[in-house]
């Protein structure tokens, strides 16, 4: 299904009380039914979708379909420049689990799938892409979901003269979750917990276990001094405040990763200045002319902090990609998809790398821009929880806030403009508990100096 728009700004809010468009679910079913002749003839299955959501308001997809739809919507993710391998995505259905407890103990499973300390025949660090997709909405009733943008989040703590300590984006998510009983180590690279809501049960907070949690420590392959900064950063980058679409049917609980590009920690997470800001850092380490911009210390600085990422992931074994490669890679994703008689959707904003974008070949063409279903969005509420937690419903816009934002040359193709959604979301608010709740999972194991050094930024 084709629609007008991005794929974090839906075409049309999505009503949580409405039923399920029937003919929304009749293109996607022709659709998965149509590529895949096993499943047989699509019209019974019609007959019965049509049934669940005239007495229900909505239906159940079948495992088939549900797989289908979790690795199609990746492969119409807009912003996503690694959808080359969308048929490899492993889908978890997750479907059954209720409880906080029940959703948190397979989120730990997932971590370890994907980290590849799951099994003993695969080593940590062999990253592949998996998604776990748990109840769907029913529409009228509350739903479970989880407050984080990524399972796997460092925190960011505000001292009394303004400073932070750990990555300044997580300061407000932070703070609520010291609010509601965390309480963390204060570290740089100090794991939060994961905010966890069921409707029978509030917001739960659960403590990663070390296992779940695969880093890696940064060094350089020249500048010794590199790795005394204590940096590192985690091998496993998955989104989960997202909503999963398929065909009408929607799931607010659907964590899912693939690895990571080296820019996204090397040219963002480490670079912004509203992040980690460790340019500054490394250019005088560098001992680089930092007195005027046309020194171009930045962008050297910037090219050294990058090759440390991939340096150091792949000396211990971790999986990643750079920036020329995962271009290269879309490129042929875009060549497969169009013997395939498929337009592939894509941001430009989001598809060009954030360093050296000019040298990659998806910097030199336009793109087909539109919201393909079955996909993922990021709705207004979740986007609010996922920055300020519990005090989502009484936040009021920042006049700075530390969004993922991306630079755009003036010679690039234009985007049609779309509204910011607001941070407060026009719906009533849903209930959140706001007294301390502990963590109900054990503290984390104390790392080894050795794979998880102390790291002494501070903003």
């Amino acid at each position: 299904m084709t629609t007008p728009g991005y794929r974090d700004v839906p075409p049309q809010s999505w009503d949580p009380n409405a039923p399920v468009d029937f003919a929304e679910a009749e293109d996607f079913l022709r659709m998965c039914y149509g590529d895949n002749s096993k499943l047989g003839s699509v019209e019974p299955r019609l007959a019965v979708v049509r049934a669940q959501i005239a007495a229900t308001g909505t239906y159940v997809h079948t495992p088939d379909e549900l797989a289908y739809g979790a690795r199609v919507a990746w492969r119409n993710s807009s912003r996503c420049i690694g959808r080359l391998y969308w048929r490899s995505l492993v889908v978890l259905d997750r479907r059954r689990a209720r409880t906080p407890e029940e959703i948190f103990a397979l989120i730990v499973r997932h971590l370890c799938m994907a980290g590849g300390t799951a099994a003993a025949n695969r080593e940590p660090g062999a990253i592949r892409p998996v998604i776990s997709v748990f109840p769907q909405a029913q529409p009228g009733r509350p739903y479970a979901r989880i407050w984080n943008e990524q399972l796997i989040r460092y925190a960011g703590y505000r001292d009394v003269n303004g400073g932070v300590t750990g990555d300044p984006r997580v300061v407000r998510f932070t703070e609520s979750m010291r609010d509601l009983g965390w309480r963390g180590k204060g570290d740089a690279f100090d794991v939060l917990p994961v905010a966890i809501e069921t409707p029978a049960h509030g917001v739960r907070l659960f403590e990663l276990p070390e296992r779940a949690v695969l880093e890696v420590p940064l060094a350089h392959p020249e500048f010794g001094w590199f790795a005394e900064l204590g940096l590192r950063w985690h091998a496993v980058p998955a989104i989960s405040n997202m909503r999963l679409t398929i065909g009408g049917v929607h799931y607010p609980l659907a964590p899912f990763n693939g690895w990571y590009m080296g820019t996204e920690i090397g040219a963002r997470n480490l670079a912004d200045p509203d992040r980690y800001n460790m340019i500054p850092v490394v250019a005088r380490l560098m001992g680089l002319d930092t007195s005027k911009p046309g020194t171009l210390w930045r962008d050297r600085a910037l090219v050294e902090l990058n090759r440390a990422v991939l340096w150091s992931f792949e000396r211990a074994g971790v999986k990643i990609t750079d920036h020329h490669t995962e271009s290269d890679r879309f490129l042929a994703h875009i060549r497969n998809e169009a013997k395939a008689g498929r337009e592939v959707p894509a941001d430009w904003s989001w598809i060009v790398p954030p360093m050296s974008g000019g040298a990659t070949g998806v910097f030199h063409r336009y793109y087909h821009e539109a919201d393909e279903r079955p996909n993922f969005y990021l709705d207004p509420e979740a986007r609010a929880l996922g920055v300020h937690g519990h005090r989502a419903h009484t936040a009021t816009e920042d006049p700075t806030p530390p969004t993922q934002t991306r630079r755009e040359p003036a010679t690039a193709p234009q985007a049609p403009a779309t509204a910011s959604p607001s941070l407060t979301t026009p719906t009533p608010p849903r209930r959140i508990p706001t007294q301390p709740v502990p963590p109900a999972a054990p503290t984390r194991v104390a790392p080894s100096p050795t794979l998880r050094p102390a790291c002494p930024v501070r903003h």
